[in-house]
Parts: C-alpha cells; structure tokens; sequence
C-alpha cells in the first residue's frame, strides 16, 4: 500500500510524527491541540475557544490536502476533564452539523503541555 505524508506548515511540530498521512483512501490526521502559531495564540483555560480552534485547525488541515469537513468519517477527542464535555460538544457539533462521523471521546490523565483537549480524524478521500 502506498503512503503519502503531508506536513502543515503552520502547525507545530513536537517529534517524530507527519500531521497528515494518506493511506489506503483515508487520511489520519494526527491529534491537533487549540494552537495557532500565526498568531501566536494557545489557549488553554477555555473550552469552547478551544475547542473551535481545534476543528478549525483540523478544517484548515483537511482543506490544504482537497478535502473536507464532510470527509471525516471518525473523530476522536481527548479531554483533560470529562466535566469539559457538553461544552467542546457544544461547539463539535458545529463542526459537523449534517452528517456527525463516529466518534469516541475520553479523559486521559495529561495533554502536552496541560491543553484541555486534543482532536484526532480520519477522513475518507
């Protein structure tokens, strides 16, 4: 199977990852964390901002490699605080007003750096 990586130049990077990998028809974004870089934003006490600059940073994302919103088809959000849920719900199914992907949601113990979530997807192509 062939494998194509994609690096988005306006995200951060900690480590050894691609942000994108296509594969098999899919694209897997790895988890996105509430950061702008361009305007040197990380938000870290405020959900629902935080959760709107996530999915559009996955938006933008998506988006530079052709597709979309309505390609996601698996969407799974990490929480700092389960407590934290209604409100990143709130502003999630926004994102996705239509046709919500599947979808798996769970508190973990640390995000880097303390962020209250983390988003990952797998698009379809």
């Amino acid at each position: 199977m062939q494998k194509k990586v994609y690096d988005i130049e306006t995200f951060a990077k900690g480590g050894p990852y691609s942000h994108i990998v296509e594969a098999g028809g899919f694209l897997f974004l790895s988890g996105i964390l509430p950061v702008d870089l361009e305007k040197d934003l990380m938000i870290k006490d405020d959900i629902p901002a935080a959760a709107k600059l996530v999915l559009n940073n996955i938006k933008f994302a998506l988006e530079t490699v052709g597709s979309s919103m309505t390609d996601v088809v698996k969407a799974t959000v990490f929480l700092r605080d389960m407590g934290d849920f209604e409100q990143m719900n709130a502003v999630y199914k926004t994102f996705f007003p239509d046709s919500p992907p599947a979808r798996s949601c769970v508190a973990v113990k640390e995000i880097p750096m303390n962020f209250p979530l983390e988003i990952e997807v797998i698009a379809c192509r």
